[in-house]
């Protein structure tokens, strides 16, 4: 493997992002990626030519790939690694966040449940000093999954925006903006799992 980190081609940084996060518009997909949305929806035109993705317009619409993106997708995908010869750092870098997977979902739930007087309800986030706790809880999981994350940066350069999209995520957690521990699209718990669908869809393991 390089000493440098792999760079992706736009066109398969696109098309794998969408893989990564679902039907979305131009700005989830940008987010996700780091590019530009002019570059982004120029690539997905030329994929729609293709018919790797489809299009909906409407205020509710977006962009999602085909049975035929999704299979070229993983195919090249599976290449890339091969050829960048990152497979074995990406696969190390799976176990490690396998480690710390139960973990952050652990913290989801005390986030969105907790017990008061031994029974469990939803938490209405009214407790300041509970809801810090968690916070701290997931201040020092970040730290741990940084190891994951500059593994897989330091292997393919298209990882460093996981790192980039927890570190805001947590931020905004801190400064008050609740729904990005684990409700909104752009919540910890929503990046930790795009990276989860990416590394499966990365080493070609089916999520059960």
């Amino acid at each position: 493997m390089s000493d440098l980190p792999h760079r992706t081609s736009t066109d398969l940084l696109v098309l794998h992002t969408l893989r990564c996060i679902g039907f979305a518009g131009l700005a989830r997909v940008a987010a996700a990626s780091g590019l530009s949305e002019s570059d982004i929806e120029s690539e997905l035109i030329d994929l729609a030519v293709a018919g790797l993705v489809t299009h909906v317009a409407g205020d509710f619409g977006g962009w999602g790939l085909t049975e035929a993106g999704r299979t070229v997708d993983a195919e090249r995908i599976a290449d890339e690694l091969e050829t960048s010869d990152t497979r074995t750092a990406v696969a190390e870098a799976y176990d490690g966040f396998l480690v710390l997977n139960p973990e952050l979902l652990d913290l989801c739930t005390a986030w969105q449940m907790r017990s008061v007087d031994g029974v469990v309800r939803p938490n209405d986030h009214t407790d300041r000093a509970y809801d810090t706790r968690v916070l701290d809880r997931l201040t020092d999981f970040d730290q741990r999954a940084d190891v994951v994350c500059a593994d897989l940066s330091a292997a393919m350069l298209r990882f460093q925006r996981y790192r980039v999209r927890l570190t805001h995520a947590l931020a905004r957690s801190k400064s008050g903006a609740l729904d990005y521990v684990t409700d909104g699209i752009e919540s910890y718990h929503t990046v930790w799992f795009q990276l989860h669908e990416d590394l499966l869809a990365s080493l070609g393991i089916p999520r059960h």
